[in-house]
C-alpha cells in the first residue's frame, strides 16, 4: 500500500503544477446568454493531460477512498474539488470523504444525492467560509441543523438548491424561517437610518433559490417576505428583478458542471448501477489485496515471464556482436581460423 500512496503523491506532485480552468471562480461569474449554451453539439477537443489523469485516479477511487485523507494534504484545491465532484457521481462521497478534501479557497459546493449529514456540511461550512453556491438537493441525512449552519456561516452564498426528494422537500419547507431575513433590535426611526448590522439572521445574501417542486404555499411565502430572492431561474440573461442570472443557478445545469466538464464521463459511468450489499467481512477470509500490491505483483509476475525470453535475446544479440567483429576484423580472423585449423589437426 506503501508504493500505492507513493504513486498518489507523484500523481498529486504532477497536478499541482498544471492549473485547470474551469468556470468555477464566481468573479466575474460565469453567465448563460442562450439555452444553447449548455449544448453538447460542438465539436470535441482533445482533454487535457490534467483530465486524463483525474478519470483514470476516478476510476479507482473506490479503492483508495478509505486512506484518502492521508494524501489529499498533497493535492492542490482545485483538484480535490474535482476528486470530490467524480466520488459524488460514483456515490462515493460521505462526510469522512468531504471533510479530507474540503478547501478554504472553494467557492462551490455540490453534495446532493450524496450520504452527507449534517455533520460534514457544518464542519465544510467552517472551513469553507466563502462559498456561494451550494446544492443540497437529494441529500436525505441533511435536516435543518446543517442548513443552519450553511446559513450562518457562509455570508457570501448567493445560490442554494434544495429539494428532489421526499426528505429533501420536507427539510426545505422547515427551513423556511432560516431563509428570512430578521431584524435586530432597532431604535432608529426610520428605514433610511437602519444600519446593515442591524439586520441579522437568514439568508441576508441569497438570490437564487433553486427548489424545482416547490409548493404554492412555500412559494407564496418566499416572494411576500424574501422578494430578493429569485426561485427556480430560467436560463435567460436576466431574470425578473434585472439581475444576470449565473450559470450555476439554472436547475439543468449540473452545479459542479464546469470542475468535471473535461473528464471523461466514463469515469463515473458505474454510478448509474445500484449499489450492492455489502456481504459481512469473514474474519477467516485473507485480507483484500490493495490496488497497489496487486500493481506490484502484476509487475513482478511480468518480469518473471519475459526474463528468459530477455536472456535468450542478450545470447543472441552477444553471439551475433562476436560473428561481426570476427568477419571484420582480420586478427580475430586470423585467430579464428587458426584455431579451427588445430581443431582439424587434432581430430586427424
Amino acid at each position: 500500500m506503501d508504493k500505492g500512496k507513493s504513486v498518489v503523491t507523484e500523481l498529486a506532485a504532477s497536478l499541482r503544477d498544471v492549473r485547470v480552468t474551469p468556470r468555477q471562480s464566481p468573479k466575474p461569474k460565469s453567465f448563460l446568454p442562450s439555452p444553447s449554451f449548455y449544448s453538447f453539439s460542438k465539436k470535441a477537443k482533445p482533454r487535457k493531460l490534467v483530465s486524463l489523469c483525474l478519470g483514470t485516479l476516478g476510476q479507482h477511487l473506490e479503492d483508495i477512498i478509505t486512506d484518502i485523507s492521508e494524501f489529499a494534504a498533497f493535492f492542490p484545491p482545485h483538484i480535490k474539488l474535482a476528486i470530490m465532484s467524480i466520488a459524488r457521481r460514483r456515490r462515493l462521497l460521505n462526510d469522512e470523504v468531504l471533510t479530507s478534501l474540503a478547501e478554504s479557497s472553494w467557492e462551490i459546493l455540490d453534495v446532493s444525492g450524496s450520504d452527507v449529514t449534517d455533520v460534514g456540511l457544518a464542519t465544510v461550512a467552517n472551513v469553507c467560509s466563502n462559498l456561494w453556491a451550494i446544492d443540497i438537493s437529494r441529500c436525505e441525512k441533511i435536516t435543518t441543523a446543517g442548513v443552519s449552519e450553511i446559513v450562518s456561516r457562509c455570508p457570501s452564498l448567493e445560490i442554494l438548491r434544495c429539494g428532489g426528494c421526499p426528505r429533501s422537500e420536507f427539510t426545505a419547507r422547515r427551513c423556511l424561517n432560516l431563509l428570512k431575513p430578521k431584524l435586530n433590535t432597532l431604535e432608529e426611526d426610520s428605514w433610511e437610518e437602519l444600519d446593515t448590522l442591524d439586520i441579522g439572521g437568514g439568508a441576508e445574501s441569497l438570490r437564487w433559490l433553486v427548489w424545482p417542486k416547490i409548493d404554492d404555499n412555500s412559494k407564496e411565502t418566499l416572494a411576500a417576505e424574501c422578494p430578493r430572492v429569485t426561485i427556480n431561474p430560467q436560463p435567460s440573461p436576466y431574470d425578473l428583478s434585472g439581475s444576470r442570472v449565473p450559470v450555476e443557478a439554472l436547475a439543468s445545469v449540473p452545479l459542479d458542471h464546469s470542475i468535471v466538464e473535461d473528464i471523461d464521463p466514463k469515469t463515473w459511468a458505474v454510478s448509474a448501477a445500484p449499489r450492492r450489499p455489502v456481504a459481512p467481512p469473514n474474519p477467516n477470509a485473507p485480507p483484500e489485496i490493495p490496488i497497489a500490491e496487486r500493481f506490484r505483483l502484476a509487475y513482478v509476475e511480468r518480469e518473471a515471464r519475459l526474463a528468459p525470453k530477455r536472456a535468450k535475446r542478450e545470447r543472441q544479440q552477444r553471439r551475433r556482436a562476436e560473428r561481426d567483429y570476427m568477419m571484420n576484423d582480420i586478427d580475430a580472423r586470423s585467430v579464428a581460423l587458426a584455431a579451427q585449423a588445430s581443431r582439424n589437426l587434432r581430430k586427424s
